[in-house]
């Protein structure tokens, strides 16, 4: 029996390596286009995610219009077909046993459901339940509780049957609103200490590692 029949795992740096070598590089190059000399550190860029969320980031920092959102995200679309990240060791291990114990995994995301279900295929040879990702209207989209609502009501299950798996802090928003436990993905967060300790005392569960949450999943009593 599955101590969470439903597993909603975020997608950047908690279940693929994609901060630093996919999202931040493009969005130093779209910076630049938008406000020519500006710069940002990779850093700065998680850190502003994480406080605000990427979208109120772009626009408190850099006075982004919501056409330049929109931009933003299409030229994101068309940057990311040619730039897969690699999955982080010991996530595949989790889905898979997941799967075949016949439990879901929903992805929340402020990825897109393009490039999800293109790293799930890449990676682990098959795609997840349900995704929830960037496409939903803003706000339907994490820090809401909208997915997990969604998830609750599709599939028959009480806010204890989920646990949410992310590694930035909307995660916790989302979650904390509807009742439903998170674990903080640290393994993704070991350079940056702050963020570990506010994620670790904010969440439920915190894992510097994936095999430990692995452990925590299937092999505890």
């Amino acid at each position: 029996m599955l101590k969470y029949p439903c597993l909603v795992l975020d997608h950047d740096d908690t279940v693929v390596q994609s901060e630093a070598t996919v999202n931040y590089p493009y969005f130093c190059y779209i910076l630049d286009q938008f406000r020519p000399g500006t710069k940002i550190t990779l850093r700065e860029y998680t850190e502003g995610c994480f406080h605000l969320g990427f979208a109120d980031m772009c626009r408190q920092w850099y006075g982004f219009t919501e056409q330049e959102l929109v931009d933003e995200y299409l030229g994101w679309k068309g940057y990311i077909e040619h730039h897969i990240p690699a999955p982080c060791p010991g996530m595949e291990r989790i889905i898979r046993r997941q799967k075949e114990n016949g439990g879901l995994i929903c992805v929340v995301s402020h990825s897109c459901i393009q490039n999800i279900t293109r790293d799930y295929t890449v990676h682990f040879g098959q795609l997840p339940d349900d995704i929830y990702g960037w496409d939903l209207p803003e706000d339907k989209r994490k820090p809401s509780p909208y997915p997990l609502e969604q998830i609750m009501a599709k599939y028959n299950l009480s806010p204890n049957q989920l646990l949410v798996v992310d590694d930035m802090k909307p995660a916790w928003e989302m979650a904390s609103k509807v009742n439903v436990p998170i674990a903080f993905a640290g393994w993704g967060r070991k350079d940056y200490p702050e963020i570990t300790a506010e994620m670790t005392r904010l969440c439920d569960y915190a894992f510097d590692a994936t095999e430990r949450l692995e452990h925590f999943l299937f092999d505890e009593v």
